[in-house]
């Protein structure tokens, strides 16, 4: 939360570094592999002052590069419409508000390409789904999503 709303850019590096443990976690290492972070909307990223995830994948491909990993990062997604704020609503909500709201950014070399989604903290899954929906679309090879957290799921009794 200080990281991300209260610009405190200092955690970029223990984030990015949990991160980095997170994709290590997901995917094998040893093929060339694309970390696209989530993007955050234009508007969050002008009232925040910066782009977290953003940051925090940077720090995790530098660590994983540095560990000798065939990965780069590339900023592939773009928001296509204006959502509301995924933290005010109701997980029922969540979807239908991201459904179609991210498109790849057009000229990129996607097609058969092998990535992990980044993101901050998975709560529903619905923004993953989503940017995996988008990627999807250009040929890229979604493998999996990587996160630094995740908030912990009710079910109904």
């Amino acid at each position: 939360m200080a990281h991300k709303e209260r610009a405190r850019t200092s955690l970029a590096v223990p984030l990015g570094r949990a991160l980095a443990r997170s994709v290590r976690s997901a995917v094998s290492l040893s093929e060339p592999l694309v970390v696209v972070p989530v993007p955050s909307s234009r508007r969050s990223v002008r009232l925040r002052g910066h782009d977290p995830t953003r940051r925090m994948a940077e720090v995790a491909v530098r660590e994983l590069q540095n560990a000798g990993a065939p990965v780069t990062l590339l900023q592939a997604l773009r928001h296509r419409r204006k959502v509301a704020d995924q933290a005010s609503l109701p997980a029922s909500r969540r979807a239908s508000n991201l459904a179609g709201a991210l498109e790849p950014l057009p000229g990129l070399p996607l097609a058969g390409r092998a990535v992990v989604l980044a993101d901050d903290v998975i709560t529903t899954g619905s923004t993953l789904v989503e940017a995996a929906r988008a990627l999807r679309t250009s040929g890229a090879q979604v493998l999996a999503a990587a996160a630094v957290a995740a908030t912990p799921r009710h079910h109904p009794t």
